[in-house]
Order: structure tokens, then C-alpha cells, then sequence
């Protein structure tokens, strides 16, 4: 299941897609869930780097922008917890998503999601931080 921005921009939206995450598991599906940073965050990090610097270096951009899904995904499985569940947030270089080493465009190249099975076969819901990679080249975000 994919949430985007506006899914996560709130604490009680947060807790609906929580919901959402325990209602499919609840029918025995094995859930994953990818998710957004919360609501305009992405813009807000966005202006803030370009703020600090006309020409926001790429590798930092990345590793600045990548933190607001993060924290998306940690309090959506807080949220999961509170539900009675089990969940567990992943990044994407922990579920196993491998990129191209071009910063602010990469694209993925494969996934290997060894964490994301294990945690399924565990019944946890898992959650996956959206628009993050890991370069195995670079060994970068």
C-alpha cells in the first residue's frame, strides 16, 4: 500500500492509514506499506537547504530530503503498535532497494528485500520509507 504526503500529513491521518495497515493485516494479508514524508515537509527541507545554499550540494540534498520520510514511517508504525500490531520501519537501503549513485535522480536497479521478507514472515506490517535507495557503488543514500 502506497500513502503519499497528504495520507501522513496529520497526526490523526496518520493514525487512519495505521488503521487501514491493521484492517488488511487483520484479513491475513502480509502488508506492506510505502510511505511519504508527512505533508509539505519535502518542500519545507527543500527551502530550508536552498536557504543555506543557492546550489545545495547533490549527496546532501539527498540525505537532508531522505529524513523527512523517515519520519513518517517511524510514526506510522508507532501507530501500528498502539493498534495492538506489530510493525517495523525500513529505509530504503534496509529494505533492500539498490540505486544508481546518481544523487537526486537515482533509479533503482534492484531490489533484494531479505529485511522486508523476514519481518512478513515474522507478521509484522512493514513500512518502507518512499524515495530512498541505497548505491552499493557508492555505498550512498
Amino acid at each position: 500500500m502506497k500513502f503519499g504526503g497528504s495520507s501522513v500529513a496529520q497526526p490523526e491521518r496518520i493514525k487512519q492509514v495505521a488503521k487501514r495497515l491493521v484492517t488488511a493485516r487483520e484479513r491475513g494479508r502480509r502488508v506492506v506499506g510505502t510511505v511519504s514524508a508527512m505533508g509539505e515537509t519535502t518542500d519545507s527541507l527543500h527551502e530550508l537547504a536552498r536557504r543555506v545554499s543557492s546550489s545545495p550540494d547533490g549527496r546532501e540534498l539527498d540525505m537532508l530530503l531522505s529524513t523527512g520520510e523517515r519520519v513518517a514511517c517511524a510514526l506510522v508504525a508507532i501507530a501500528v503498535h498502539d493498534l495492538g500490531h506489530e510493525a517495523v520501519s525500513f529505509t530504503g537501503s534496509q529494505a533492500g532497494i539498490l540505486t544508481d549513485a546518481v544523487h537526486t535522480k537515482a533509479l533503482i536497479r534492484e531490489i533484494t528485500p531479505v529485511r522486508v521478507l523476514h519481518a512478513l514472515d515474522e507478521g509484522k506490517i512493514v513500512l518502507v520509507a518512499g524515495f530512498q535507495g541505497f548505491s552499493r557503488e557508492t555505498m550512498e543514500t
